[in-house]
């Protein structure tokens, strides 16, 4: 990596101010694999002000300006794909066909939908003699985790740069090694300098200086629910706007009447994709109670059959957590299952068989889970479903509301119009039926405690948007 020790400000290769680095560990051999710079609020102080300073040009560039630089970036992420594939699975232990298909895949798909956004996006509408008219809300700062590192980097950098904005990203110190090649693509693209900057480094120092920085009009943060309550705490005093996509704890109902053993199947894999390190994933199977040991016999055995191995193993299914730190909690939450009396239906703790080395966790699920354990109540980010029974239909959906996140929920059901009903009833910003494919065309964010606001096509376009009412303008002089 040979821009490691350096971020991208102002359109250039930078050195850093201070002499802080971090070692980025490879999950899978719990060794060093790269060492990065690690920025300080001094650094933000430069990345800001090159981004305040590139705004008024930006801004007023066209439509089709905008358009042109998005399409010529789309060209070169094509072109650096499988170089993208190779850091995403070197530094989160991505299976490296996920790494291809799937996180990859990701950017691609945001780049592609905010071009058609971008084409479509209604800026200027009247009413009477009043223009309304949206324009770019100013310096954003773009906050973005570890577990989708291009998914949601590209899902803010695309809709920022549609709008007219100009940015600062932080990425994930645990994962950055993607960020400096996406940086690499932007410095090809050729943006004006001060349009796009990166500092790599971590929350308590750049992570905050974004969130209080004067100069920075919106923060889009994919994190914690922690980290987002505590950047909109930071954000207040300049009455900035924040834009957050937090945790989850995501219920899966499997109603009835639809195919038993499938709709299982199906549940047990979406948890455990990207290793369960998914805020969206179906994390909550809720089955009928007399239905409760077939569900349990039918997710076990997916579980056991699930392929754990060395990310670059094109036949691995599962790779290790992202780091110690995750994988300790992990364990805790599983062992804090057992100890509140819910079944071991497959997995448990400990590292899984013939995988002494790297954060590897044995696909676990737990049974006759109540909505009052620890392992119901908290987000996991790991491969571990609890699956819990209900008594009727009402009873379901009150399980499935009685938590503070509401990021996504997921309706199994042999009939679509008994599905669509369920979904209705759902506090979740998203609701999957019956297996839908997953699409960057939807909005995607939550209610309660999983954050506000919108990413993904015109949604995440108009949230880095100004709306501006200019009345008289209908009117002859």
């Amino acid at each position: 990596m040979s821009h490691a020790l350096q971020f991208y400000i102002n359109g250039g290769w930078t050195a850093p101010l201070g002499s802080r680095t971090l070692d980025v560990i490879d999950p899978a051999t719990e060794k060093p694999c790269a060492t990065i710079a690690m920025g300080t609020a001094r650094d933000m102080d430069r990345a800001v002000a090159a981004a305040r300073g590139a705004f008024p040009v930006w801004s007023a560039t066209s439509r089709e300006q905008r358009l042109a630089v998005l399409e010529k970036i789309l060209t070169i992420y094509r072109r650096r794909s499988e170089d993208m594939a190779q850091a995403i699975s070197r530094e989160m232990g991505s299976p490296i066909v996920r790494a291809r298909d799937s996180q990859t895949w990701a950017g691609l798909a945001h780049f592609e939908e905010m071009i058609a956004a971008l084409k479509r996006f209604p800026f200027e509408e009247s009413r009477g003699d009043i223009l309304i008219t949206r324009e770019a809300a100013g310096v954003a700062g773009l906050i973005t985790p570890w577990n989708w590192p291009m998914n949601q980097i590209v899902c803010k950098v695309a809709p920022a740069l549609a709008a007219g904005c100009t940015m600062v990203l932080k990425p994930s110190e645990v994962a950055p090694l993607s960020a400096l090649i996406f940086s690499e693509i932007m410095d090809e693209a050729g943006l004006p300098p001060g349009v796009y900057n990166m500092v790599n480094g971590d929350g308590p120092e750049v992570g905050e200086a974004i969130a209080r920085h004067p100069d920075v009009d919106v923060v889009s943060i994919t994190g914690s629910t922690r980290a987002g309550a505590a950047v909109a705490r930071l954000a207040a005093d300049s009455i900035k706007r924040v834009l957050q996509e937090l945790g989850g704890k995501s219920p899966n109902i499997i109603l009835a009447d639809a195919d038993f053993s499938d709709a299982v199947t199906r549940g047990v894999k979406g948890c455990f994709s990207n290793s369960g390190q998914s805020c969206d994933a179906p994390t909550r199977m809720l089955v009928p109670r007399a239905r409760m040991a077939e569900a349990m016999t039918i997710a076990a055995a997916t579980a056991n059959v699930f392929r754990l191995g060395p990310p670059e193993d094109e036949a691995t299914q599962l790779g290790p957590v992202v780091s110690a730190t995750q994988y300790g909690r992990i364990q805790e939450l599983i062992e804090k299952g057992i100890a509140e009396g819910a079944t071991l239906a497959a997995g448990g703790p400990g590292k899984p068989d013939g995988l002494t080395t790297g954060y590897y966790v044995k696909p676990t699920v737990f049974g006759n889970v109540t909505s009052d354990m620890t392992i119901a109540r908290e987000e996991i980010f790991g491969p571990v479903l609890s699956i819990l029974a209900y008594d009727d239909e009402a009873r379901a959906v009150t399980l499935a509301n009685d938590t503070p996140y509401g990021l996504a929920a997921y309706v199994q059901s042999g009939s679509l119009e008994h599905a669509r009903a369920i979904a209705r009833k759902l506090r979740a910003g998203n609701v999957n039926i019956n297996g839908a494919a997953w699409t960057v065309a939807a909005p995607f964010g939550g209610y309660g405690q999983s954050g506000n606001g919108r990413e993904c096509s015109d949604f995440g376009l108009a949230d880095f948007l100004e709306i501006k009412a200019i009345i008289g303008y209908g009117k002859s002089s």
